[in-house]
């Protein structure tokens, strides 16, 4: 019943139909700018400072008022794409993206900028979660899903590392504005091809359960706004500490709801699935590990071995290329025969190792020599497992659930980063702060400064290193052995008892 309905869902068309080809470039597109913007802004923030005169407080709300929205409402925007319909909430989601970025980029106050990229994160929580949905019921011919997740996975991977590049480019031959305005040849492109290629949907059944949407809104938004507070403030401030325990509360007061709701937001059904919720685990310990090197190895080559923006941009585009390898050689190649477990934990663990191989740079790292190597690896790491969990967690889905388990996938994504961002930034700011207690005597010296901050971005990658083994650990121990299990009425027919477990997932 579920593979008919997916079948009948909106562009899936004939097995010889090329048209779903070119539907997964209008989705890949669209994510891609979803991806790229999670960082593209970073690197245009001074420029922008600089010519609207905003304070270094105000700065950082550019990069929180895109996270605050969109880590909120991606259950509830989930949820409204099975109720609505993927295609419309893909074509909303894409015209407001675009307008956002029109008027951020258009921003003459900080005010305006801020509103701006909040609205950016409310179109993307509609956005992401509405393209994989359609990726998920779009392809049904098991081999042809394979290679559809691989080439989603390698873009939706590459995202932010590609964001980075496009920034520093941008911001460096242009001015930062053209970090919002790129927008604009994204979701132009994207919005033409979804309103020729994608058609409507029938109604999946799915109902709206007002009192979990509150719950889940509201305890998202105090997780990600405590996180941030924290990442720029302390953590024994009650706007951080009150804030995340209120979000523990309601998330908990959440999940009680949805065993009793008739309608949940939420049904347990698809997260208690150990394959599915292993591929949620796994985008969590990756959205929080990457910070590493998104974050800290570009303040390390920037500020330390004094990298370019777009040089330190260019820096990551081997692991940007080796990601989009792994993600197709995961995804198509050794998913079919191994399943999800020992690809997602030998991911996190490369992971590991290229994270431990980073605590060895100092002043005088070369490119080739500390940097290209684990960054690589990583890159690798990174594609094994979107390769894998993008395409686990939405397996075995029926159809009125598609959309509320893509934005699983992507609240993950965004509960990770918010926590990495917090997190690692108070790690890194008190190991450089108790070198400097232990080496410097009176005012430091700008190369004891240096190796202040060193000391602190080795100390972060230990911390992602122990992140990146704990989650192989946990997500070997969650997930099942042997590949997914065929879905009903797939070309290659299964043996009775894996169609059955299919259908009971």
């Amino acid at each position: 019943m579920e593979t008919k309905s997916a079948a009948a869902g909106p562009s899936s068309g004939a097995a010889g139909d090329a048209k779903r080809w070119w539907i997964l470039a209008v989705i890949c597109t669209a994510y891609l700018m979803v991806g790229v913007d999670l960082t593209v802004v970073n690197l245009a923030l001074p420029s922008a400072q600089e010519a609207l005169d905003f304070t270094d407080t105000d700065r950082q709300w550019i990069v929180t008022a895109y996270a605050l929205p969109f880590g909120s409402l991606l259950l509830f925007c989930g949820r409204l794409s099975d109720l609505i319909g993927r295609k419309q909430t893909f074509i909303i989601g894409l015209s407001g993206f675009a307008l956002a970025s029109a008027v951020g980029g258009a921003a003459t106050n900080f005010e305006v900028l801020v509103t701006a990229r909040a609205g950016q994160g409310v179109f993307a929580a509609m956005l992401a979660p509405a393209a994989l949905a359609l990726l998920a019921t779009t392809f049904t011919d098991p081999q042809e899903k394979g290679k559809a997740f691989g080439i989603f996975s390698a873009v939706a991977a590459s995202g932010t590392g590609l964001g980075l590049i496009l920034g520093g480019a941008l911001t460096s031959t242009l001015n930062w504005r053209w970090c919002l305005y790129i927008n604009l040849l994204f979701a132009g492109v994207a919005l033409v091809g979804s309103l020729l290629l994608l058609k409507a949907q029938p109604k999946t059944g799915a109902r709206m359960d007002i009192p979990g949407v509150l719950l889940a809104s509201a305890g998202m938004f105090c997780v990600v706004y405590g996180f941030s507070n924290a990442a720029d403030d302390s953590w024994s401030t009650p706007k951080t500490w009150g804030v995340l325990a209120l979000g523990a509360v309601l998330l908990i007061v959440f999940a009680i709801w949805q065993t009793r709701a008739t309608s949940p937001l939420l049904p347990p059904r698809v997260v208690l699935d150990r394959n599915r919720g292993g591929a949620y685990l796994a985008t969590l310990f990756v959205g929080t590990g990457i910070f590493g090197i998104m974050l800290f190895l570009v303040y390390f080559m920037q500020n330390d071995l004094g990298y370019s923006a777009v040089t330190s941009g260019f820096a990551l585009l081997p692991m940007i290329v080796f990601t989009g390898v792994g993600a197709n050689v995961s995804a198509i190649k050794l998913m079919p025969k191994h399943g999800p477990r020992p690809l997602v934990t030998l991911g996190l663990l490369a992971n590991a190792v290229g994270m431990a191989w980073l605590t060895g740079i100092d002043l005088d790292s070369g490119y080739l020599t500390h940097l290209l190597g684990p960054t690589s690896l990583v890159g690798i790491g990174m594609g094994l497992i979107y390769g894998a969990a993008l395409r686990t967690g939405t397996a075995g889905i029926a159809p009125q659930d598609a959309g509320i388990a893509s934005a699983m996938v992507n609240t993950g994504q965004q509960l990770g980063g918010a926590t990495g961002a917090a997190l690692l930034n108070t790690i890194a700011a008190t190991a450089a702060a108790d070198w400097l207690t232990g080496h410097a005597q009176g005012k430091p010296s700008a190369e004891q400064l240096h190796l202040a901050a060193i000391d602190g971005y080795t100390t972060v990658f230990w911390w992602c290193t122990a992140i990146f083994v704990a989650g192989a650990v946990l997500c070997g121990l969650l997930l099942r052995r042997g590949p997914l299990p065929a879905p009903a009425g797939a070309p290659a027919p299964a043996p009775a008892k894996q169609t059955a477990s299919a259908e009971s997932a």
